[in-house]
This record gives structure tokens, sequence and C-alpha cells, in this order.
């Protein structure tokens, strides 16, 4: 009875202890980002957008690629005003009908102001469509309509240079989104080369052989560029339509990020060179010594030609008649020097 007692008590320690993830020792001082998530009251897609625009600081973790929250982070933010409440809503975002409501404006003109630039998406995913859908701060929603510079924006007609924006089919969303995306990734690289690989992720892969011609620094180079967010399959199409938004199209802009890429790749090999083969490497994959290589064998003998074996069935022919014709001289002689019988009934007399 005591035994069984004993294993439940233990059994209902853990369980209150850890909640759903594993056991963590209280003098680690970094919990792992879905524990930080829980224990401050945020869903995994909140907590993620609280770490881009930095209202949480996050290091990299013991395994490349993870990240990890300090407990002095957590206790700062627990012990802020107003809490968990404040920092949720710092980091509600909206889609296009929510904010055309927050604005006061029809989801059209909501879609204009977006796409001149003026609301800068902050996220994005895709329906079950494949549509993209973007999201924006409302915090930054509501300072936008706040301001009266923009009350002619959102009431009365569009001004005439924006109409013709417009019209000839401007679209600075996914634009604005990678600018802000870019300042993320470079807040959150350590070292030169990752962030070299942050800018490198929003040119196109011709773009950045161009740029970086050694092939062991754009080798590299290439092991720190980042993908687009949303974790899908690379291969799925709903990954594809996420690095077509990632990668930079228009020429000014395109411009811009190889002239920076070009700087901190300079900057990342002075720090630091890219690794490269050693001499014996490079003597060992070079020709292929003799004494390994397969022998060269002799062709096969040729077929005669065909006028070829007419002549020697030809000549076997005149050999044989002569054979044949020696023969019969022979018996003739024979025959010749052999008396004749009287009672051959076939002699003549």
């Amino acid at each position: 009875m005591s035994r069984q007692t004993t294993t439940t008590t233990r059994r209902t320690a853990t369980a209150l202890d850890t909640g759903v993830g594993p056991v963590v020792a209280k003098d680690d001082p970094w919990v792992t980002t879905g524990r930080a998530a829980r224990e401050l009251g945020l869903r995994r897609t909140e907590f993620d957008l609280a770490v881009r625009l930095g209202r949480i600081r996050s290091q990299p973790g013991r395994v490349p690629g993870e990240r990890r929250v300090a407990r002095a982070e957590i206790e700062r933010l627990r012990a802020g005003p107003d809490f968990p409440e404040a920092l949720r809503h710092s980091v509600h975002a909206v889609g296009t009908a929510q904010g055309a409501d927050l604005l006061g404006v029809a989801k059209t003109r909501f879609t204009r102001l977006a796409r001149l630039g003026l609301l800068v998406p902050v996220a994005f995913h895709l329906n079950r469509y494949r549509a993209v859908v973007w999201l924006y701060l409302a915090d930054e929603l509501r300072l936008f309509g706040d301001d009266e510079k923009h009350a002619a924006l959102l009431t009365g007609r569009m001004p005439e240079g924006l109409r013709g924006l417009l019209d000839s089919g401007i679209d600075l969303r996914p634009r604005n989104w990678r600018s802000r995306h870019l300042g993320f990734l470079l807040r959150e690289a350590e070292g030169p080369w990752a962030r070299a690989g942050a800018v490198a992720s929003f040119l196109d892969p011709l773009h950045v052989a161009q740029v970086v011609r050694d092939p062991y620094d754009r080798s590299h180079l290439n092991g720190f560029r980042r993908r687009p967010p949303g974790g899908a399959n690379p291969d799925s199409p709903g990954a594809r339509i996420a690095a077509d938004l990632m990668t930079a199209r228009d020429d000014d802009e395109t411009a811009w990020l190889r002239a920076d890429l070009a700087r901190l790749v300079d900057e990342a090999r002075a720090h630091r060179p890219a690794p490269r083969p050693s001499a014996s490497c490079r003597t060992a994959s070079g020709p292929e010594p003799l004494a390994s290589r397969r022998p060269v064998l002799a062709p096969p003998p040729a077929r005669p030609a065909a006028s070829a074996r007419r002549d020697t069935q030809a000549a076997a022919d005149r050999a044989g008649r002569r054979g044949l014709l020696a023969r019969w001289r022979h018996r003739s002689a024979r025959a010749a020097t052999r008396p004749r019988r009287r009672d051959d009934p076939h002699e003549r007399p």
C-alpha cells in the first residue's frame, strides 16, 4: 500500500511540474521557446511575432537553428504592467477585414492603402486556397488612423498621383514585408557570415553567384541562407509561393541587396575566410594515377570482308577440282597398263 502511494505521488508531482513539456531543472537559466510561450500565456504565432518585433529577447540554442529564452527575460516580462494582456495586445495582428474596421474604411480602400506601401504588413500566411493573407499590427493601424495627416486618405477621393500608381499595378506589400523581415534576420544573426547569409536569402541564386564568384565562399554562404517562414515542405506549392514572396523582384531593391551582400561578404572574409580544401586534398582529387586505371582491352579481330570470303571459297573450289582431276588421271594410267582379258564380253575384237 505504501509503495502504491509513493508511486502515485511521484507521477502527480511530475505532471504538475512539467505540464506538457519535459522536465526542466530549476537551476537552468534557459528555457525552450515552446516553454517560454506557455509561461508567457502566448500562442506560438504570437510568441514568434513578439520575437521578430523585439518584444521578447532570445538567444541561439545549443543546436543550430534552435532558439532559447533566458528565465530572467521571462521574469522581466511577467513583472510588466497589465501582464499578459499588454504583451498579447502589442503583438495582435489583423487581416484586411479587421484592419478596415479599425480604420473605419472599406476593405477595398484598405487594400489600396496597403498596395501603396502606406500600411506595412508584419506577417503573412496562405489560406486553404493558397491565397496570400497579409497581417498587420493592430497598434500600427490605430496610430495611422489617429494621425491627422492621413485623414484625407481615409475619406473622400484618392489623390490623382496615388490613383495613377494604383492603375499601374503597384503593390508594395511584398517588398515592405521583405524589408521588415530582413531587419529581423539581421538582428538575429550571429556573426558576419550569418548577416551576409540573411541578405542572400532575399536574392535569386543567380544574383548571389554574380556577386560572390568564389565557389568556396558561395558554398559557405549558402549554409547561412534562411528559408521563408512557415516551415512547409520546400517542394510544396505553399513553400514555393513563400519563396517567391521572399525573393526581391524590383531592380532597385535587387541592386541595393547586391551591394549590401558584397560589402557583408568582404567583412566576413576579413573576419574568417571560408573553409577550403587543403593542398593534399586537392592533389588527391587530381588526375587518377596510372596504376589505378583500368587496362584498355585490344579490339576484337575484324571479320573478313565479303570479297575476301568469296575469293577464299573460289580457291577452295579450284583446289577441289584439281584434286579430282589428278585422281581421274591416276586411275586412267593404271587402267592403260593393266593387261586385257580375252573373255571380257565388253571388249571388242
